[in-house]
């Protein structure tokens, strides 16, 4: 016999098995039953692009002697990805309030 609770859960599983893990996303945040859309892989790589930068950035003013250019360099990327890591929070926080407004439909 079809229930709801063996639809929901049949369900469930499908979004599990089709989820599509991004690798440049899924690696500063912790994992999730949703897939992120392309526009927020666009912009996590983007913002993993500038993080890159500025490490590098200070690995050379390091090799320059320039102390508080490297600490501010440092600081300003892991500022940005403590943002990254709270911004992606937050978008997954509202498609999962989003998605529980919405009825199951049997």
């Amino acid at each position: 016999m079809i229930t709801r609770s063996n639809l929901a859960e049949q369900l469930r599983e499908y979004q599990i098995r089709s989820k599509h893990d991004w690798a440049s996303v899924s690696f500063f945040t912790s994992t999730s039953n949703s897939s992120p859309s392309r526009v927020d892989v666009a912009i996590f790589v983007i913002w993993e692009l500038i993080i890159l930068a500025l490490i590098v950035f200070a690995a050379v003013s390091l090799y320059m002697r320039q102390m508080r250019l490297a600490m501010f360099l440092l600081c300003t990327a892991l500022l940005l990805l403590v943002c990254m890591k709270v911004t992606k929070q937050v978008r997954m926080a509202r498609k999962k309030k989003r998605r529980m407004l919405l009825p199951l439909s049997m």
